[in-house]
């Protein structure tokens, strides 16, 4: 089996389920990695699903994933559109990377249209709820088979 898909996620992310239902769902934190884990499954593939508030955390996890995962999943909350920190560790990955939103960052307030995260990512996901985490793990399952073929 390949290394695991980090699948990074930040801040207020754990208040899923009750955090404004209207517009990010009424699924939880942990509704949503256990979808994730089993489409994962499916394709052969384990994810390691995380959640922090802090930003160097998050910074940290990635750093991590150069060496321990096959590709990162980020949805990085509100440090999409402010984090150059997690942009550079990003960057610097050298592992496949897919943005996923909840929610569509477009449609959205004005300051939520730009993301330093989409500079590093193969391809973003947004606004299909939690639906959009799974679709991240099957595209992922492409980009890896297609590196090893």
């Amino acid at each position: 089996m390949p290394k695991p898909i980090y699948v990074l996620n930040g801040p207020n992310l754990n208040l899923l389920g009750t955090r404004e239902p209207e517009i990010y769902g009424k699924q939880t934190l942990d509704d949503i990695s256990g979808v994730t884990a089993a489409r994962a499954k499916e394709l052969g593939l384990a994810c390691d699903f995380r959640q922090s508030n802090l930003e160097g955390e998050l910074v940290t996890w990635v750093q991590e994933a150069r060496e321990k995962a096959s590709g990162i999943l980020m949805n990085a909350g509100g440090f999409s559109h402010t984090s150059v920190a997690l942009l550079d560790a990003l960057q610097a990955a050298d592992v496949p990377i897919i943005e996923v939103h909840l929610s569509n960052i477009f449609r959205r307030e004005d300051y939520r249209h730009h993301s330093f995260v989409s500079k590093a990512a193969i391809g973003v996901i947004c606004g299909l709820g939690a639906q959009g985490y799974a679709l991240a793990i099957e595209a992922m399952a492409r980009i890896l088979n297609d590196n090893t073929t």
